[in-house]
């Protein structure tokens, strides 16, 4: 779309325009970045403000962009009482008093999410959910690929979401956060899921169904949903009257596993697709995974064909139930992106019997780690604690198990060297954020990996 049609959506949806509006973004991380780039494409009025000293993308903005106006240090008054519309990086939490404030005072809300909608005439995919939702965007990504179209993915995984506007796109998926959702308004997807809810982001939501709410948001428009009929709090999103499709593992779905003499099947209303064992992800958990992007990935005319082509060589993603070393029958798999609850779950499920060594704790954000009782009492051997919440796990498991205070993970690493056995997996899957100990989960499942590959040297 040229600047002009896209100026006049934004006039119409939040009546922003060059004439008299003033722009404040609030947050200059990768997203606040991308923001200010497009804002200046467009020749919008705007100005930075960051509660940081010094934010990490403050040198690339000052050098580019020397003219923009750019606050640091904390919310300048001043900078919110200018503004006639603020948008608010997802890392930056609504409730901050200033910017409820400026709401409060009339000032409109949008959201990058929002200038991305306001900018695109072809079909947009939005894939949410506590878990899976980074697996299932690149996957769904490697079957427009195998269908030879020109795709796009991004948005809370890698490229934020206006890096992404090509011309030449013909498809455009978006991963999206509750914290991006819960600001955003406009963002009308030809095909959407909620794959799952589990507690997660509890430091920013009161309560479960709260979290859940924002969630649901990824359903506004009339395009197709998709349905988790396994997920209770999915399930309750249903609305009659709009078009569905649905999956799951345990129910019956419009996408299931089928499970014939030969072996099980991801099928279609009862018709075999594709093998279970053709798939290089393992857990039942990416079998579902799988279904989510063979639906989404019909509704945008994608072949079974091509989606299945590329089901056989996907091959997962770093830090999520990635194997870093088999070493003397053990292995050692790096599930660090498991940041909440919900997402450990879902990987010892995967593990029929209890030989699993778990790596676990950090920041638990809030969230209940009773939760953690039966599957850990089911599968786990051994668990080494690990991080500033390591207690509460401990707290709730009350000795069901042998546990360790390990407390760093180069600790736990060492201490499962002596516990595993052949036949046995080391599963760093912590439950919790990385922020107590790491600059993100990435760097958790780096260091994992240094010194898990340190032992075969």
């Amino acid at each position: 779309m040229n600047h002009d049609l896209i100026l006049h959506a934004l006039e119409q949806c939040f009546a922003l325009n060059r004439g008299n509006s003033k722009v404040l973004v609030v947050g200059l991380g990768k997203t606040g970045l991308s923001v200010a780039y497009y804002l200046r494409q467009l020749g919008l009025q705007f100005a930075i403000v960051d509660s940081r000293d010094k934010p990490s993308f403050n040198d690339d903005l000052l050098a580019e962009m020397p003219d923009i106006p750019v606050f640091t240090g904390g919310f300048d008054h001043a900078a919110f009482e200018v503004a006639t519309h603020i948008i608010v990086s997802p890392g930056v939490s609504m409730d901050e008093p200033m910017i409820k404030q400026a709401l409060a005072q009339g000032v409109r809300a949008l959201s990058d999410i929002d200038l991305f909608a306001c900018s695109v005439d072809v079909p947009v995919v939005a894939i949410t959910g506590s878990n899976g939702k980074s697996t299932v965007t690149t996957m769904l990504g490697a079957m427009a690929k195998a269908e030879g179209k020109c795709v796009a993915v991004g948005g809370n995984l890698g490229t934020p979401a206006l890096d992404l506007l090509d011309e030449a796109v013909e498809v455009y998926i978006l991963e999206l956060s509750s914290f991006q959702l819960e600001r955003t308004t406009q963002l009308k997807a030809v095909a959407a899921t909620v794959l799952n809810v589990s507690a997660d982001h509890l430091d920013r939501y009161v309560d479960i169904e709260a979290y859940a709410r924002q969630k649901q948001k990824v359903f506004t428009g009339e395009g197709v949903a998709l349905i988790n009929v396994d997920d209770p709090y999915v399930l309750a999103m249903s609305e009659s009257g709009r078009k569905t499709l649905t999956f799951g593992l345990n129910h019956q779905a419009d996408y299931s596993v089928l499970e014939l003499p030969e072996g099980d099947y991801l099928a279609f209303r009862g018709r075999a697709i594709l093998a279970v064992s053709a798939l290089k992800v393992v857990g039942a958990h990416n079998q579902a995974n799988a279904l989510a992007a063979l639906a989404l990935g019909s509704v945008i005319g994608l072949s079974e064909e091509a989606m299945c082509t590329a089901l056989r060589h996907y091959k997962g993603l770093k830090h999520r139930m990635q194997l870093v070393a088999d070493i003397n029958g053990v292995q050692w798999v790096n599930d660090s992106k498991a940041t909440n609850v919900g997402a450990c779950i879902a990987a010892l499920q995967g593990f029929k019997k209890s030989n699993v060594v778990l790596i676990a704790g950090g920041d638990c954000k809030g969230a209940d780690m009773q939760e953690l009782v039966p599957i850990v009492t089911e599968k786990v051997k051994a668990l080494l604690l690990i991080g500033k919440d390591g207690g509460l796990i401990k707290q709730v498991m009350q000795d069901a198990i042998a546990i360790y205070d390990a407390g760093s993970l180069k600790k736990a690493v060492k201490k499962a060297v002596k516990i595993a056995e052949p036949g046995d997996t080391v599963l760093l899957s912590p439950a919790c954020a990385s922020l107590d100990q790491f600059t993100n989960y990435q760097e958790r499942g780096k260091v994992f990996a240094s010194q898990v590959q340190a032992l075969v040297k």
